[in-house]
């Protein structure tokens, strides 16, 4: 497996568990606000996270092109 598939695959794991995250804190907003919050900063962690592997992606792409 290359770098680029390996980081394909983070990139899926990630953003599951985003989606996942976001809809939690969507789901918490009317019962929990403090949950709804924590989830919600970690969505955005994530959501960094995401987008530097998309830099690393595309960095690796064109350096192989």
């Amino acid at each position: 497996m290359n770098r680029i598939e390996k980081i394909k695959t983070h990139q899926d794991k990630l953003n599951s568990k985003y989606k996942r995250l976001i809809e939690q804190a969507y789901n918490f907003r009317q019962t929990d606000s403090a949950l709804s919050d924590i989830s919600e900063y970690k969505a955005i962690k994530l959501l960094n996270k995401l987008n530097r592997l998309k830099y690393l992606q595309r960095e690796q792409h064109q350096s192989v092109v």
